[in-house]
Parts: C-alpha cells; sequence; structure tokens
C-alpha cells in the first residue's frame, strides 16, 4: 500500500495534522487499509500487507514487525521490516521480556518514548538500543486464549512516535484485528475440510481392505488413535500414505 503524504518513512505526514482535511484523509486510507486487509486470506502475507501499511500511515514508524504469540511462551516473528526489527523480537524472546509482551499481555498499547533511558525492561532496553533502535510504539492485535498478538514499531530516534502516532496505530491495529480473524476462520475451514477429506480416505481404504461399515472404519482409527496417543489426522494420513493400517506390524 503506497502512502500519499510523499515524505519518507517515518516522518510525519503534513496531511495527517489533526485539521478536516487530514482527519478526511486518514478516514480514505483506513477505508483502504481495511478493504486491502480484508481481501488477503493467507495469514503470512496478511501480515506483510499490514506492516507495510503501517510503516506507511503511523508517523514516526521506520521499521515494523508483527509478533505472534503461542501458548503465552513460544515468540513467532512475522513480516519484519529488516534485520533490525526481526533482531529485537529475537531479543523479547530469549529475555522474555518487552513492550511487544506486555501489549500482547496487558495492556492494548506500549510507548517507549527512549529505550536508552527505558527502566521497565533493563535488560531488553540496553541491548535494542545497542542494536540501533531509539523508540517503540507497540499495539495489541488480538487475544484468542493462550495466543496473542501484537504489531511492533520501531525507530531509529527517541520520542519519534507521539499521540498521533498512538491514534493512527489504533485505528490500523483494529481493522488489522479484523482481517486477522477473518483470515484465520479461512484458515480453521480448510484445515477442517483437509483434515475430513483425508479421514475419509483411510475410512475408505479400511472398508475395502476389511469388508467393514463406516461407522466401523471410523472406529478401529479412533482406536489406534487413542491407544498411540496420536491425532486422528495423523493416523489417517499414515494409512492413506502406506496404505498399512496404523499400529499394525509391517508386511515383508
Amino acid at each position: 500500500m503506497k502512502g500519499s503524504g510523499g515524505g519518507r518513512r517515518g516522518e510525519v505526514s503534513p496531511q495527517n495534522t489533526g485539521t478536516m482535511q487530514g482527519r478526511d484523509l486518514l478516514a480514505d486510507q483506513m477505508s483502504t487499509l481495511a478493504r486491502s486487509l480484508q481481501g488477503e486470506q493467507d495469514p503470512d502475507q496478511l501480515a506483510a500487507d499490514l506492516v507495510a501499511a503501517a510503516l506507511e500511515l503511523i508517523p514516526g514508524a521506520e521499521e515494523g514487525s508483527i509478533s505472534r504469540i503461542y501458548g503465552r511462551r513460544k515468540v513467532r516473528s512475522l513480516a519484519p521490516s529488516s534485520d533490525l526489527a526481526r533482531h529485537i523480537d529475537t531479543l523479547q524472546e530469549e529475555l522474555g521480556e518487552g513492550p511487544c509482551l506486555d501489549a500482547a499481555f496487558q495492556q492494548e498499547t506500549v510507548r517507549v518514548p527512549d529505550l536508552a533511558a527505558e527502566d521497565r525492561w533493563p535488560r531488553f532496553a540496553a541491548r535494542a538500543n545497542a542494536a540501533g533502535a531509539a523508540s517503540m510504539l507497540t499495539l495489541q492485535l488480538y487475544v484468542e486464549g493462550d495466543n496473542l498478538g501484537a504489531l511492533n514499531l520501531y525507530s531509529t530516534r527517541a520520542h519519534a512516535f507521539g499521540d498521533e502516532s498512538e491514534h493512527v496505530g489504533l485505528y490500523v491495529a483494529s481493522h488489522a484485528a479484523i482481517a486477522f480473524a477473518d483470515a484465520q476462520l479461512v484458515q480453521d475451514l480448510r484445515r477442517g475440510l483437509a483434515n475430513r477429506d483425508i479421514i475419509g480416505q483411510a475410512k475408505g481404504i479400511l472398508m475395502e481392505r476389511f469388508g467393514i461399515t463406516a461407522e466401523q472404519a471410523f472406529r478401529l482409527l479412533v482406536r489406534v488413535s487413542q491407544q498411540d496417543n496420536r491425532k486422528l489426522r495423523d493416523v489417517a494420513e499414515e494409512l492413506t500414505r502406506t496404505r498399512r493400517t496404523p499400529g499394525a506390524p509391517q508386511e515383508p
């Protein structure tokens, strides 16, 4: 998504100044963003589109990324715009502290005016500042049980993010949250259909091999799944791939 302000990344566009013209422009940009994000069904591509849009729209943002947190422990960095963004995401996972984790778990928005003077996360702040980051803005995107997401924005200048940055950032994050929810729903539906298809194939193989009904074939798959403590889908996939009944001795 190309910005219409014409400025360099990280500069405050004169068209987003709080005037009526600026507000109208922001509304148009948010509308365009919403349409572009909701049209994307691949979560990874959605993340890349979101980061690119955030860097164009949010004053002060020079670099960015999205952090997806699984089980409240594992952090995955999505669509980092640079090595700096990727490195800082890695630091937060390595140290278990930082604005991304706070935004995802505790608050919707965390602003870090000056990493050189930051004392909330002393280890992270020192290493992030040494890597070249001077200020940060992190916004919560979604919470799904123990899985969370946050948008991270970085600048090499201290005090790069102001109230306007946070205001525009919240707009971007709200649209992104809806888009992520839609993309996740589509992905879950596709996964469910794929699982149903592979289980159906496995049932067909068992029905033909042993002359049993569909219900009996399904019960056999469930029994093997429980005995081996494996997912039903994995048992079915092994059967369709190897044509060998899961749990049975290998035929010579």
